[in-house]
């Protein structure tokens, strides 16, 4: 199906960049942008910008950068038509949908069908639970005796399954859904003989939301005594679900992790809900997977603050250690609750009650390193040989915490825990540093090498040559005249309608006076060339297009190319001139200077671009005429080079 125009035009005309990128990253202000580190490669330092005024986000580290709907279609892996009715969803707009001819229909892609397929799941399981006899019966109950109330419930789309083995497959194919779909989305099995059955059977069922509340799979736990059945099964991996990416309740508990600046980490579904209920919502599970960087950078987005929750178990606690060294190699700051033997969040939250329980995880909270050396000297005991260890257990994690002050302060409070030296812990640190940095390097090499031999497969560089393939790799050939086409373009889009003294004097639109100045020169890169046609075009019905028009109507090339054009990393502050009183020279302050200037070094670098070309003519020349008429040629491109470039005081070789 297709969304009308007019539904599109109202979606683009109250998304806010801000508000949507806001419900994945936690957003701090920096002059006129707002700055974060980056959803889609990891960093430590943020990178990544949002301009309000301009509608649109731009990574400098990876480059990514596009407005609201190119966002949202990023971030959830969504088609055009799926993003664009997620913001509709989030703005309150009825979306109206034309009929699709059959060739629209197939551009439908395979993660938006499945996507489809799953929320009827969600629905038909949750239907079950609610007003069928045994979903009332069974799976209503049980979560009645787990104390979660009718709200709750609700709130985490809770479900049941029958206790038969096609009652979905049933469902679904009433619905228009095919059996391979099915099975590509999880819900059903096959057998050897090719007969598909359902996999979820007489369970109650904990939908799985990516972060915008989209149903991706499903955990399921069975309430029947069966030798032969596991307590728990979760939908296999498919194209919309990926464990290491998702974090169960992630969809609940955002704004309140955002809102909290915390997130509570725990390891189950009941964990989640439970808590949940008693007022604490920030909380997440990575349900039953170990934790993964993909966890972890999909908490950062929210916060850089976790908190992770253990029972009493310590050898249980001991075996997620890893996961809490990858939270620290990752900057964030940890924290740690223990509760008491034979408690998890589930069981605890209830036993407390609400208010209670937020109170035992405010006083129980502490930071990592006391938490782990507790734990560790604890176990230790007297046996001097264990304490040795715990020590380089410890200085082990602080070493990988990024942060050189957090991990001195780490360090002198490690030693002030464990009566020692703090220059003993430190030398132990810079040990450990000195031998990551070690292996780093050594994982570099290796890389360059994998780069190398790659280049020389594909006839690109030669292993005798690894010079080369590094070369080709980080020092690509850069065209003066296309950087100069760039800089034109960035005039026109930022300054394109103001008014200037053009020619004679007179007043004109700045892009009218670059246009008519640069009539005849024709733009190497393609999707530049593109961009000045639509100007070009636009300008002889009257009109000066903008980069919001670019971001509107272009192709996704003009697009990405109009975003890195108007983005800009670095701004002036207002206190240089409001505070300190200096003043800062900008090229506004002249755009008349600053236009014909680029208009000059465009001609100069289009002027050079043809000399090279002509002398190329020359060596291919087989007449004595043809070198006469080049070399001819050459003397009077040669002239207006230099004519070019004495107006810009530049010095050229003759």
């Amino acid at each position: 199906m297709r969304i009308s125009d007019h539904i599109i035009s109202e979606i683009q005309s109250r998304m806010d960049i801000q508000e949507v990128v806001s419900d994945y990253v936690s957003l701090k202000k920096k002059g006129q942008n707002f700055w974060a580190c980056c959803p889609f490669h990891d960093e430590k330092s943020p990178s990544f910008s949002v301009a309000p005024n301009k509608g649109i986000y731009k990574c400098f580290g990876c480059g990514k950068g596009g407005d609201a709907i190119s966002f949202i279609m990023d971030i959830e892996g969504l088609g055009y038509v799926e993003a664009l009715k997620h913001l509709a969803n989030k703005y309150g707009i009825e979306v109206e949908e034309e009929e699709a001819t059959p060739d629209q229909i197939k551009e439908f892609n395979e993660k938006e069908s499945l996507l489809i397929l799953l929320d009827h799941a969600r629905g038909y399981y949750k239907q079950l639970l609610w007003e069928d006899d045994e979903g009332q019966a069974i799976g209503l109950s049980y979560f009645k005796e787990r104390g979660f109330s009718d709200e709750t419930i609700k709130a985490f789309d809770l479900g049941y399954s029958h206790d038969k083995w096609d009652g979905f497959m049933k469902y679904a194919s009433k619905n228009g859904f095919t059996e391979e779909m099915m099975e590509k989305a999880g819900l059903v099995l096959a057998k050897e003989d090719g007969k598909k059955y359902d996999r979820f059977r007489g369970r109650v069922m904990f939908p799985i939301h990516n972060p915008s509340g989209k149903v991706i799979g499903f955990g399921a736990r069975i309430l029947k005594k069966a030798d032969n059945q596991p307590k728990y099964i979760n939908s296999p991996e498919s194209p919309v679900y990926y464990k290491s990416n998702v974090l169960f309740g992630m969809f609940q508990a955002k704004q309140a992790i955002r809102n909290e600046d915390n997130c509570y980490l725990v390891e189950g579904y009941t964990d989640v809900i439970s808590m949940h209920q008693a007022g604490v919502k920030n909380v997440v599970a990575s349900s039953g997977t170990s934790l993964t960087r993909e966890h972890i950078k999909l908490m950062s987005r929210f916060t850089q603050n976790v908190t992770t929750l253990f029972d009493g178990d310590v050898a249980g606690i001991k075996a997620s250690m890893r996961g809490i060294d990858m939270l620290l190699e990752e900057g964030l700051n940890v924290r740690a609750v223990v509760f008491p033997e034979g408690e998890d969040p589930d069981s605890y939250s209830q036993q407390l009650g609400a208010s209670a329980f937020k109170a035992f995880l405010e006083k129980n909270s502490e930071d990592f390193i006391a938490f782990k050396t507790h734990l560790y000297l604890k176990d230790a005991g007297s046996d001097p040989i264990k304490k040795a260890g715990t020590i380089r257990e410890i200085v082990g994690s602080i070493a990988k915490i990024p942060d050189a002050i957090k991990r001195l302060v780490f360090a002198r409070e490690c030693s002030q825990l464990m009566d020692m030296d703090e220059a003993v812990i430190v030398a132990e640190m810079n040990k450990m540093l000195i031998e990551q940095g070690q292996q780093q390097q050594k994982e570099r090499e290796r890389q360059q090498t994998r780069q190398r031999l790659d280049l020389d497969n594909s006839g690109s560089a030669t292993e005798s040559s690894p010079d080369a393939a590094i070369s080709t790799l980080e020092k690509p050939e850069v065209d003066p005249k296309m950087i100069q086409e760039r800089e034109s373009l960035r005039l026109l889009l930022n300054y394109g309608q103001f008014v200037i003294k053009g020619t004679e004097e007179v007043d004109q639109l700045l892009a009218d006076y670059f246009l008519h100045e640069t009539d005849e020169v024709h733009f190497s890169h393609p999707v530049y060339a593109q961009i000045l046609d639509m100007f070009k075009n636009k300008l002889v019905d009257g009109d000066v297009i903008d980069a919001d028009y670019v971001l509107k109507h272009g192709t996704e090339p003009m697009k990405k190319e109009v975003i890195d054009l108007i983005t800009e990393r670095h701004e002036v502050s207002h206190h240089w001139t409001e505070k300190f009183d200096i003043k800062v020279n900008s090229e506004r302050n002249d755009l008349k200077g600053a236009t014909y200037a680029n208009i000059v070094r465009l001609k100069l670098r289009t002027v050079r671009a043809v000399i090279k070309e002509n002398l190329d003519k020359l060596k291919t020349a087989e007449t004595e005429a043809e070198q006469v008429e080049i070399m001819e040629h050459h003397e009077a491109l040669k002239k207006v080079e230099m004519g070019l470039a004495g107006i810009l005081g530049v010095v050229t070789v003759g």
